[in-house]
């Protein structure tokens, strides 16, 4: 696969420029509705691992959850997305279907759990569903099957012309709101400390996904063991209020 950089370059050049026109705006409104709560992807039902952890008593508190998103997005599940997501998102903006489902595959090799491979394939089918109902493009690719949720959203946005760095930067924040909803369900925080957690890991998501457009697929890897000895342990909690 060409290099991400490559891609970028021709993607802002080429898509972006001609997506701008006349009146020099980005196409970002889409990316608003894609990633808000009212889609239909089913986010709510999903907290990666976070039921667990409070469960176990590794979430408490504010402190606690800013130190588990921030290992879940500097080492495992944010970095990984963002990587898999720019290179989605250079696939389809070539239109190269071959590159999108390798991509695809290997995203849906990498979860560690049924659970989160149910995570990241029921949320991503459910969203190219929608996108191709509500948002069609003759630029968007079709991939039959399960998809993954950040495989989804990049090849959705290349087909729409919308800036990468901003769709990266767009994704992994609402991972992080949609994790801070969790806990707030789950009662460690209220609603006053989850707005400050979002806060507080804005500055870690714009990195990551900066940092995601110059790495290559050889570069995913995770280190989150616990998180994902987690989701085994998810399944055969007493009570459960999600499905990861």
């Amino acid at each position: 696969m060409a290099d991400i950089l490559t891609i970028m370059g021709t993607a802002m050049d080429d898509g972006s420029m001609k997506a701008q026109g006349r009146t020099g705006e980005a196409p970002i409104l889409p990316l608003f509705a894609w990633l808000s709560p009212s889609y239909p992807v089913g986010c709510y039902a999903y907290s990666h691992t976070l039921e667990w952890a409070v469960e176990a008593g590794d979430v408490t508190d504010e402190a606690s959850l800013v130190s588990w998103l921030t290992d879940l997005l500097t080492f495992g599940l944010g970095r990984n997305d963002a990587i898999l997501l720019s290179h989605a998102y250079g696939a389809g903006d070539q239109g190269d279907l071959e590159a999108l489902e390798a991509v695809n595959e290997l995203a849906l090799a990498l979860s560690p759990s049924a659970e989160l491979y149910l995570e990241t394939s029921q949320q991503g089918r459910s969203f190219l569903d929608a996108t191709l109902a509500a948002w069609p493009s003759p630029r968007l690719l079709r991939i039959d099957g399960e998809v993954a949720f950040p495989v989804a959203v990049g090849m959705a946005a290349a087909a729409h012309r919308i800036p990468l760095p901003i769709t990266a930067q767009g994704y992994l924040f609402g991972l992080v709101q949609t994790l801070v909803s969790a806990a707030i369900r789950l009662a460690p925080i209220g609603q006053t400390a989850g707005i400050r957690v979002s806060a507080a890991l804005a500055g870690i998501v714009q990195n990551i996904a900066r940092q995601a457009m110059a790495l290559t697929l050889d570069d995913v890897g995770g280190s989150t063991f616990r998180a994902d000895l987690g989701s085994f342990h998810h399944e055969n909690q007493y009570t459960r209020l999600f499905r990861s």
